[in-house]
């Protein structure tokens, strides 16, 4: 995952509002969003060849998204599978704080990530760039391959249309999927000027600016769309690109309850 925009605990009636686009080699094996056979309670897509995820939520409420960190030359050595990072917290009972405190003992096994656990009423955010960790107060963010909120052209641009959409948003029943479906598909590249100097040179830097990002054999190859109200009801929307025209699923239910649709 590339870009996660998301509000917590902002909207009067809507806790969690969640926009992300998931970046990756379209040759990696994926499976599109759904509740998975083997733990039930996980709505998320799926990473078949380390058999995690990028984002995901549980029936429980809770909620779990990585990005990777973008180093350039200096990559860290960590072997194991970020997406494992998401997984393992979407399948267990810990509290997200004391999470990731246990994630960050661990770190260095790793390559950089930015993680963000939680649930409707607390999210955490924790990174191993300089290894900290922050509950994350009420508000609006952006997150791509650097820290949280760092003023990236593409983190600028989203999290000032998200506002717009949410002031747009008199109450629940306005939410609107296409609307921030609209925002994630946006191709607008920034002066160079604006672009970051990550390591990997300005030609990469200017194909990977975007929000939505289109290439040969890498780009955004899924958006996906988490919308939870104050009663309890999620919306859960992934569009994927692997296909053409792009695939829809839509999956809404009540927090700890059986009623999922997809």
């Amino acid at each position: 995952m590339c870009l996660i925009l998301f509000a917590h605990q902002l909207h009067p009636e809507l806790p969690l509002v969640v926009a992300a686009n998931r970046d990756e080699h379209y040759g990696r094996a994926t499976r599109a969003a759904g509740f998975w056979p083997d733990k039930p309670a996980i709505l998320a897509g799926r990473d078949l060849e380390a058999g995690g995820t990028w984002l995901g939520i549980s029936r429980s409420g809770r909620f779990a998204a990585v990005t990777n960190v973008r180093e350039g030359g200096a990559k860290r050595p960590g072997q194991r599978s970020r997406g494992e990072l998401t997984r393992d917290f979407l399948e267990s009972d810990a509290k997200p704080l004391e999470y990731a405190r246990e994630v960050l003992a661990r770190s260095k096994d790793y390559s950089g990530f930015n993680l963000l656990v939680g649930d409707l009423d607390q999210l955490v955010y924790c990174e191993n760039l300089r290894n900290s960790l922050q509950v994350v107060p009420p508000g609006l963010y952006g997150l791509s391959n650097h820290l949280l909120d760092t003023p990236w052209p593409k983190v600028v641009s989203g999290k000032n249309q998200l506002r717009g959409i949410l002031e747009s948003w008199h109450s629940a029943a306005e939410a609107s999927s296409e609307q921030l479906f609209e925002l994630l598909t946006d191709r607008s590249v920034a002066e160079d000027d604006l672009l970051p100097d990550t390591g990997v040179g300005l030609a990469l830097e200017r194909r990977l600016a975007p929000i939505f990002i289109e290439g040969e054999t890498y780009g955004t190859c899924c958006s996906t769309v988490v919308v939870a109200d104050n009663q309890g009801r999620v919306k859960f929307h992934e569009r994927s690109f692997y296909k053409s025209p792009p695939a829809n699923t839509v999956f809404e239910f009540r927090l700890d309850t059986d009623t999922a649709t997809g």
